[in-house]
Formats: C-alpha cells, structure tokens, sequence
C-alpha cells in the first residue's frame, strides 16, 4: 500500500482525448484506462489533491483533428488543463510552475500512451526534481509490449509502480 500525502501530490492525467483513446490499446482498451483515471481523480479531488489534464495539440497545422480535446468526463474531474505541443507534458507548457506554486512534490501519472506521452513526462519531471508514482492499470500503450518495457524497466528507475487499488491520500 502506498500512501501520499494530498497536500503536496497532484494527478497528471496524459491525452485522455478521444481520437487517442479509440486507438487500439494494450494491455488493455482506452475505455478501462478512463474508468481508472476517473476512479483517481475522484478520489484526488475528494482528498484536496489537484487534478491536471494533459492533451496534445499537433503544431503549425490550421486546425486540429476531430476529437483533440478531452474528454468531458476526464475535463469534469480536472483542476487544471495543460496543452502540450511536444510528446512530454513539460515543455514549452508551464506545467512546472503551475505545479511547484500549488507546492506539489510528487506526481501520479496515468494514460495514454506508456511509453510515449506518459513516459516522456515522466521523464522531465524525475529531471526536475518530482517524486514520481506510476499507476500500472491506468495507462496503455499501442501494443503490450511497449506498455511492459516502460512499467518494468524503465518506470522503476524513475519512481514507484502501483496499481490503482494499491494508492492512498491521507
């Protein structure tokens, strides 16, 4: 069991966006990876925890495909909405101020993809100092194989893998 402190961690919820999670996803579909995420957030937000929402924009093209914006499910739960223009949450977005002006220490990661959006994230964060914590069973990646490497040879390094029913605030 791990317990977090509410006051210094925020959830960071990775381009839980529809166009990306209609893909086909392992090891498991988008769909479970957003009912966990919610799950989360609820109980981040119940707790006083800050909720931050990362989509993707793709850069210098006139409009945006259908379905970049968030889901409104993941949006209704969100505190605070980044738009990355990179693969990383951290660059060029501001998403580092935000979080150390609300004295955030560690962050809990969860989506879409592992290896790629999340993991790239994840990485600048360890490189800016954040306690890093994993939630295996929110996040998917294009093939399961991917999903692993990232969980169980790279994530490690980085910070703590947990399973959705392994977190606790208080």
């Amino acid at each position: 069991m791990t317990t977090l402190d509410p006051r210094s961690t925020a959830l960071v919820l990775i381009d839980l966006m529809s166009r990306i999670v209609a893909n086909p996803l392992a090891p498991r579909p988008g769909s479970d990876v957003v009912a966990t995420s919610l799950e989360l957030a609820r109980s981040f937000r119940a707790a006083g925890a800050p909720v931050v929402a990362v989509r993707v924009e793709r850069p210098n093209v006139a409009e945006q495909p259908p379905g970049s914006g968030l889901l409104a499910e993941v949006e209704a739960v969100t505190d605070e909405v980044v738009v990355k223009h990179t693969i990383g949450a951290f660059q060029g977005t501001g998403l580092h101020e935000l979080l150390r002006e609300r004295g955030v220490e560690t962050l809990v990661f969860a989506g879409i993809a592992t290896n790629l959006g999340v993991e790239s994230s994840a990485r600048a964060a360890a490189d800016h100092g954040y306690e890093l914590v994993f939630v295996e069973d929110a996040m998917a990646a294009l093939t399961a194989e991917e999903h692993r490497a990232s969980v169980e040879l790279d994530f490690p390094r980085l910070g703590e893998v947990v399973t959705a029913g392994d977190l606790r605030l208080g």
